[in-house]
């Protein structure tokens, strides 16, 4: 299978087109929620949201998901580089089945899996599997793979520490799937 990064545009095309394109998709998504939530009983309009048990919150809430040096597989971050930091933040959509090629970050880079079960690999073997609602801090310069083992299509969101001109990630192609 294909996996699809998506980005959103900036441009006023990119936003028309994703505007255009979303109605028929959020519409599906409402009324499938809907449903779901009359099947299971519930009562409230809000009982099927992601983030329902913060529906009723009265103050903000600050909440501290991940604080760490190190990346996933217990290695050491690298120090910030010198220079102006370009901060990007992707979000990647992993049908089921799918998977990356292997790869490996020269930049730093943390996420929270917004939907699914994504499962990253080492070259080495090791593995975790990273849940939605998990936050995750990836490997610097350590080739690795991430995949979707799941049943339902992944959405990640994925915060990258870079530089302009520096690559997110470089593609390791020799090494077979």
């Amino acid at each position: 299978m294909v996996l699809y990064a998506i980005m959103r545009a900036e441009d006023e095309k990119g936003r028309q087109d994703n505007m255009t394109t979303g109605k028929t998709c959020i519409s599906v998504v409402a009324l499938g929620a809907v449903v779901l939530c009359a099947a299971s009983g519930c009562v409230s309009s809000n009982c099927c949201s992601a983030f329902a048990e913060y529906d009723d919150v009265t103050e903000v809430k600050v909440l501290e998901l991940k604080r760490t040096s190190k990346s996933w597989d217990g290695a050491e971050l690298p120090d910030y580089p010198v220079g102006r930091p370009e901060l990007v933040v992707k979000r990647y959509v992993f049908p089921r089945g799918s998977r990356l090629g292997w790869h490996h970050h020269p930049v730093m880079n943390f996420g929270i899996v917004q939907q699914g079960e994504l499962t990253i690999i080492g070259l080495d073997g090791k593995e975790t599997t990273i849940r939605a609602g998990e936050p995750v801090v990836e490997m610097v310069g350590t080739i690795h793979h991430g995949e979707n083992r799941g049943d339902k299509t992944v959405v990640l969101d994925m915060h990258y520490v870079s530089q302009k001109g520096t690559p997110l990630a470089v593609q390791h192609p020799e090494i077979p799937k």
